[in-house]
């Protein structure tokens, strides 16, 4: 079987290509505006929004999993969410139908439903806050009115809530890093529970949707659960450094003002600062969304929460 990844050079491709490396009955081809570090051998420079790049690169595939996305909440021009997240669909789907590759695991996200919303299952209504969120949503809606009228290929959408895993240096390292280092803030009370996944489950998840996605499409949720509040985070990562650790409370209102003001730093400096009021937002939102579907598909995630916390914390900060 060859499989295609676009955008595999990233955190999620690189651990997806080295799972996959590791059965002698499947090629992979990674197909990445950006080199990769970890897989060079396997790598070609492509890119989304150029369906003829797309074309030439996926001669010979079977499976593609579609990973390119334009995710940071600063992206500047915001046109760029589109260019590459639903533009970039239309492409890979195009460039997939001239060589009859009928099969496609796209990585979408529950940043579709909003913030703030009740344990969302795959059936609940889309409500983006964000460019982010917008931009993937209208993709899933390409593919979906692509379904339509190609009932003979087999599309699996998984929406991941935030991902977190040794070498990953996103949302949620940047907050462990915060507690174990003592310099924590929580903004609010941190009764809010986050639903996360870990790293080592969503690449074994889309292995197994790689090898039984079925004709049509079919959605599933991401999260491994239990889900934490903020303040069981901070528990369970004290317990598992065995240190305590300090924790500053501020009032979520004065939290969201000092968003406002790096955002007006951001805009006179014309730089991308670490805070924004959109982090602050998310960092309080309830982003607890309902897995049940993906956990009753006959997948079962190798690692429990906790043991990808503990990876986690092991590989980073050497515990």
């Amino acid at each position: 079987m060859k499989i295609a990844i676009i955008g595999g050079s990233g955190f999620v491709g690189t651990k997806l290509i080295d799972a996959l490396s590791a059965a002698p009955e499947v090629s992979i081809i990674n197909i990445d505006k950006q080199p990769s570090q970890a897989h060079p051998n396997v790598t070609v420079l492509g890119d989304v929004t150029d369906a003829d790049s797309l074309a030439r690169s996926l001669s010979g595939t079977e499976v593609v999993v579609l990973l390119a996305a334009e995710h940071r909440d600063d992206v500047s021009p915001s046109s760029l969410y589109y260019d590459v997240n639903v533009e970039g669909m239309q492409n890979t789907l195009e460039a997939m139908n001239r060589h009859g590759i009928k099969k496609l695991i796209f990585t979408s996200s529950v940043a579709i439903y909003g913030l703030d919303k009740e344990n969302p299952d795959e059936s609940f209504p889309a409500e983006p806050f964000n460019h982010y969120g917008k931009s993937k949503w209208e993709a899933e809606l390409v593919l979906q009115r692509w379904a339509e009228t190609h009932p003979d290929w087999s599309i699996g959408i998984v929406r991941p809530t935030v991902i977190f895993g040794e070498g990953n240096r996103g949302n949620v390292y940047n907050l462990l890093n915060q507690i174990a280092s003592g310099k924590f803030m929580l903004i609010g009370k941190g009764n809010n529970e986050k639903s996360m996944s870990y790293i080592g489950n969503i690449v074994s998840f889309l292995q197994f949707l790689i090898s039984n996605v079925s004709p049509g499409v079919q959605v599933y949720n991401y999260v491994d659960k239990p889900d934490f509040t903020t303040k069981d985070l901070v528990h369970h990562t004290g317990k598992i450094l065995g240190k305590r650790i300090p924790t500053v409370r501020i009032p979520y209102w004065i939290g969201m003002l000092g968003g406002y003001g790096f955002d007006i730093l951001a805009f006179v400096t014309r730089k991308k600062l670490p805070i924004s009021s959109v982090r602050v937002k998310k960092f309080c939102a309830v982003t607890q969304y309902d897995s049940t579907k993906a956990m009753t598909s006959g997948f079962q995630p190798p690692y429990s929460m906790q043991e990808g916390l503990r990876r986690t914390l092991a590989a980073e900060f050497g515990k």
